[in-house]
């Protein structure tokens, strides 16, 4: 997300924004090796992008044959980089242990000097059935239940202080999670969702930021940023609202909208390492918009 500031001073910017713009890797195929996506990011920051965010995938259906690990890759990414921030886009936290995810999103924020964002959603079996080919679980309800217990729990364990926890689906019986994320009060969280669904969104009021996926058309941004602002009356901090868009889109109307954040979208079965560098040199965006309160 943006960097976190006071009250008074998000009130001075509420009405102008600069567009961030990041690249949004399929980490597949020629993109699936952590050493060629850690020199991306670094030719990334060098060219003026302020992310690079990764999928979080088993497996995808075919062509894609080679899958990479987003987490290793993530550190690739940090250690390759000074500046940029950097996450999952998205991780399905049902299938993630949220005490595993403590360490790791902790160590990585570390590890990237405060620079992580983490990405969260439902996830799906529709692309790769790599829910079903693992036993997990399907039903989308209870991957929502999922989802939001493991966030109270994340939430908890960046505290720094004893997570006393007994919910339906884990449990944490008085675990210290030492040491904290750089970033306070924790790492920030960028929800998922389809539009026009209304759980992710209120999901994504409480946290950092809303990722609108497979958006059709700047309108429905419009809708969802009205939504959204009822949604966090009251809240003070910075919120980011996050689109994916393809290089030959014009991000402007999106930005007039409420965008903050445009990622890269490529076509995950035909993305090629020439491609992304293509977009890369391109640069990124250079527009001012208005900003979520």
């Amino acid at each position: 997300m943006s960097d976190r500031v006071s009250p008074g001073e998000n009130q001075k910017r509420a009405t102008a924004i600069r567009l961030r713009s990041g690249l949004w890797l399929p980490i597949f195929d020629q993109l699936a090796d952590p050493r060629v996506v850690s020199r991306l990011a670094a030719d990334a920051e060098a060219a003026g992008w302020d992310g690079v965010f990764v999928w979080d995938h088993l497996r995808w259906r075919a062509p894609v044959q080679q899958v990479a690990d987003p987490w290793i890759t993530l550190a690739a990414i940090a250690t390759a980089t000074e500046r940029i921030r950097f996450g999952p886009m998205v991780t399905p936290l049902a299938r993630r242990r949220p005490t595993k995810l403590a360490r790791e999103t902790a160590t990585l924020d570390l590890l990237g000097a405060g620079r992580l964002t983490l990405g969260v959603g439902l996830g799906s079996d529709r692309f790769g059935e790599e829910w079903s080919a693992t036993g997990e679980e399907l039903d989308d309800r209870r991957r929502g239940q999922m989802l939001d217990e493991s966030l109270e729990i994340l939430g908890a364990a960046w505290s720094g202080e004893p997570v006393h926890h007994r919910g339906p689906h884990y449990t944490v019986d008085e675990i210290t999670f030492l040491p904290r994320p750089i970033q306070r009060p924790g790492v920030p969280v960028w929800a998922a969702g389809f539009p026009g669904n209304a759980e992710p969104m209120r999901r994504a009021a409480r946290h950092d930021g809303f990722f609108p996926v497979n958006l059709e058309h700047h309108d429905q941004l419009a809708e969802i940023v009205t939504t959204i602002t009822g949604l966090r009356q009251g809240r003070t901090t910075d919120f980011d609202i996050v689109v994916g868009l393809a290089a030959d889109i014009d991000p402007a109307p999106y930005v007039k909208a409420g965008a903050t954040w445009w990622l890269t979208d490529f076509d995950p079965e035909t993305v090629s390492l020439d491609q992304v560098r293509g977009v890369l040199r391109d640069g990124p965006v250079d527009i001012e918009g208005k900003q979520v309160p």
